[in-house]
């Protein structure tokens, strides 16, 4: 049983996931031990965990051409790791999904971040996860730490969360698409490709 399989057994086990793990849902997340890129989000949707694998929608969709990766690269290659903010659908809000719950991450991300020892870049996917990764280091909004993402590479690349929910946000500032993505799509193809 490798690391990452206990741990997974422990967040099944924990109390706080018990209403979870009675469903039979399983935590979601993708953490291959070669991983060079991670892809920080903030909580799976219904339909990711009904089918068990993460950005298994149209936001997933988005998500990889943004990157540049196809479905087989994303899922398969080892290179692509996914860690959310919660490793659960945490249920409807009366827009979107409910947020990830705030206890998650704190007590787990780093125990699995640190069985991936090769991550070069972690694409930070909303707010939720730039607060945790960036703190006091955010912009004022997230438009703007988007805006400014090069002031946080090498290891960082915040983004908006590719949900459809944010069509108004792209239609809003295309710079994001003219500019941004094409700087993402160049840093992700040179590391895969090492």
């Amino acid at each position: 049983m490798t690391s990452i399989d206990i741990i997974r057994q422990e967040i099944m086990a924990d109390p706080m996931n018990a209403e979870f793990t009675q469903m039979g849902w399983e935590p979601i997340f993708q953490i291959p031990p070669e991983a060079r890129i991670l892809v920080a989000s903030q909580a799976p949707g219904i339909r990711a965990q009904e089918a068990n694998q993460s950005f298994k929608d149209s936001s997933g969709d988005l998500l990889r051409i943004w990157m540049g990766v196809d479905e087989e690269t994303f899922y398969e290659s080892g290179l692509i790791a996914i860690l959310p903010m919660d490793y659960y659908f945490p249920g409807k809000a009366k827009s979107g999904d409910k947020p990830p719950r705030k206890e998650v991450a704190p007590k787990w991300n780093q125990r699995i971040l640190d069985t991936m020892p090769n991550l070069e870049l972690t694409l930070l996917i909303g707010a939720y996860a730039q607060q945790f990764y960036l703190g006091k280091q955010r912009e004022r909004n997230l438009t703007e730490t988007v805006r400014n993402y090069s002031a946080y590479l090498p290891n960082y690349f915040p983004l908006v969360h590719p949900s459809p929910l944010n069509i108004g946000w792209r239609k809003k500032n295309p710079w994001f698409e003219q500019e941004v993505v094409p700087h993402l799509q160049n840093l992700v193809e040179n590391i895969l490709v090492e």
